[in-house]
């Protein structure tokens, strides 16, 4: 390999990805989404589980609430919006 292809892997590596749940697609090219977060309390030894949302560009408006999708890490979007909607897991079906 290269050192440029060594360099990009590395990079490439480097970029945080988190997997959740669409909340909301109501703002234009704009999606929240509440990722899920389990560990163990370091006192009582339960599994305890904190949500948190984030603000994720979605370029197409591909996005329906209840949508499992995986977020990425990028440059400063907006205010908000930190992250870019890498893919779609699975869709939720539609009545």
């Amino acid at each position: 390999m290269t050192d440029q292809v060594v360099a990009e892997i590395e990079v490439s590596s480097s970029i945080r990805k988190l997997e959740g749940v669409v909340i909301s697609n109501k703002a234009d090219k704009s999606v929240v989404v509440e990722v899920e977060r389990k560990f163990l309390h370091p006192r009582y030894r339960k599994t305890v589980r904190s949500h948190k949302k984030y603000m994720a560009h979605d370029e197409e408006n591909s996005c329906n609430p209840g949508d499992r999708v995986i977020i990425a890490e990028s440059r400063p979007l907006s205010k908000r919006k930190r992250w870019l909607m890498e893919k779609i897991i699975r869709r939720v079906q539609q009545l």
